[in-house]
This record gives structure tokens, sequence and C-alpha cells, in this order.
């Protein structure tokens, strides 16, 4: 009898995968979490989401993160702290582009790693899926950091308060083994208006309060714990990361030395002395250094 039923039970079971594929809600199902130490969340178009292993993670440093040693030492402190199950803030780094900031949460997610640090990348349009995310990871043993690039809204914007509610202020904790870093170009992540300064008012003493406007535009940012920002690089920190990567491909010093004037040519060329324009350099003149040697 239980062999005449073996066909049925798995045409049920295929059924019900199917019916759970595009039927929206519940929890995102569980990973393979032996795959990466690092995540994407996605969402299906049913609205359903999923966690998918990121099989090829930046090999990024902290060493390879230079220039920035005072900013490195915060989130590396920080970071530090969480895995070793002490208390420890979600991080917003904010500031200039290509200074570095995505790169040194790759490079701490590849320091700590062994440690039981993971990552999970959440774009800012799946951030409404938070709560879902961290009652998927709550029960685990590793500590997980959320992590959401180049962060910033525009009114109105759904993910916005689902973000500002599990900073703090939502009836549920979160999880102790879950932490939200975010970089962004913005200080508050909103955009700021010349309007918006008309709702400041000042006392007869000179005391300045902010208005429900400006309230509501810091309100997120000042959620997390700790703030981090990086400033544009000067010629000599730019050039100084320009060999530092030179070093990286194999230049050795004299290479160094004559490729200054290019590095210097290339970052007027791009309106940039960032740190990714330093990378992109010495990528370049790497790769015609090796062309032109073997030539």
């Amino acid at each position: 009898m239980s062999d005449s039923f073996g066909p049925l039970l798995s045409r049920l079971e295929a059924l019900v995968a199917r019916i759970e594929a595009v039927v929206p809600g519940g929890l995102p199902a569980q990973p393979d979490w032996e795959a990466s130490v690092a995540f994407r969340y996605r969402r299906r178009s049913n609205g359903q989401g999923r966690l998918d292993a990121i099989r090829h993670v930046s090999s990024l440093t902290l060493a390879d993160v230079c220039e920035v040693d005072a900013q490195k030492d915060k989130i590396v402190r920080n970071t530090q702290r969480f895995v070793s199950g002490q208390p420890a803030n979600n991080v917003l780094l904010t500031g200039a582009r290509g200074t570095g900031k995505s790169s040194l949460i790759k490079a701490c997610l590849n320091a700590f790693k062994d440690q039981g640090l993971r990552l999970i990348e959440v774009d800012k349009s799946d951030l409404v899926d938070l709560p879902d995310i961290i009652d998927l990871v709550a029960e685990r043993q590793e500590r997980f950091i959320v992590f959401c690039d180049d962060l910033s809204f525009d009114e109105g914007e759904s993910g916005y308060k689902a973000l500002k509610s599990i900073l703090d202020g939502s009836v549920s904790a979160t999880s102790a083994n879950v932490l939200i870093y975010a970089t962004s170009n913005r200080r508050h992540l909103l955009p700021e208006y010349m309007k918006d300064n008309l709702s400041y008012t000042h006392t007869d003493d000179g005391e300045v309060h902010p208005g429900e406007v400006i309230e509501e535009k810091i309100s997120l940012s000042e959620r997390f714990g700790l703030w981090v920002s990086f400033y544009p690089f000067s010629q000599d920190e730019y050039l100084a990361i320009v060999a530092q990567w030179l070093r990286h491909f194999g230049a050795d010093d004299a290479a160094v030395a004559a490729a200054r004037p290019l590095a210097l040519v290339w970052a007027l060329e791009r309106g940039s002395r960032s740190g990714r324009v330093a990378y992109q350099f010495a990528k370049d003149h790497a790769t015609a250094a090796t062309a032109e040697a073997q030539g």
C-alpha cells in the first residue's frame, strides 16, 4: 500500500512547492548557509523574497583600504565588538564618493568571516522586508551585517519608514545577531532643500529650533549609533592610494614614481581624486605596462 502512495505523495509535494513559489507571504526560505559568507536579498515578481548566495565575494582586505585610518579604526572596533557578542552600534558611513565606504565593509567581512561574520546585501527598495530577513536569521549562531549600499530616499518611499522602525522604534527588538551598516553620500539620507530652512524658529535669546521638516529628515540618520564621515582626498593621499594599488599589481618603486604624473592627469580628466579613481588608474596602468613588457 505504501508503495502505491509514493508517486502520489511526490506529486503532492511538487504541487505544494509550485504553489509556494507563486503565492506571496511568509518568511524567505533558508538558503544554503555553507555556500558563501555573503548573501543578496531579492524579491521575485510575485513579491516573495529569497536569499541568494554570492558566489564570488570581494577579496578586499583591511590593508587594501588606505588613507582612511581613523574611519577604519572606528568600524573595525565596532565590528570586533559585534562578533565578540558585545554591544555594538548600527553604522552609517557618509561622505564623498569613492573614498572607501563600501570597501571598508567588504574588508571587514573578510577580516571577521572566520569568527562567524556574515553579510546580507539589501537594496533600499527591499527594505520593507527587513523584519522578515531579521526573523529568518534570528536563531542562527552567526553574526549578520545587513548592508545597504548607496542609501538615500526620496520623499515618501516605503523603505524609509521600515528602516526607521527597525533601527529604533518598533515594538519588537532587533535580534542581537544583526546590525545594519549603510553607506550614503547624504548625511541625512533624504534630499534637503532651501525651503526647509524656513521651518527653523529663533527665540529672543538666539536659541535655534529646527522645524518638523528638519526633524523628520534627521530622525532616521540619528538612529544609527555610529556615524563615520569620509572626506575628499588631497593630492598626496590620492597618490598614496595609487602607489598602494600599483604595488598590489606588482609595480616596483621606480615604476610607481614614474606613474605619478600620469596618475595626476588621470584624476584631472575625471574631475576626482577618489580612491575609486586611483584603483581604476592603477589597474589600467598595470595592464598597459604588462602588455608593453610582453610586446
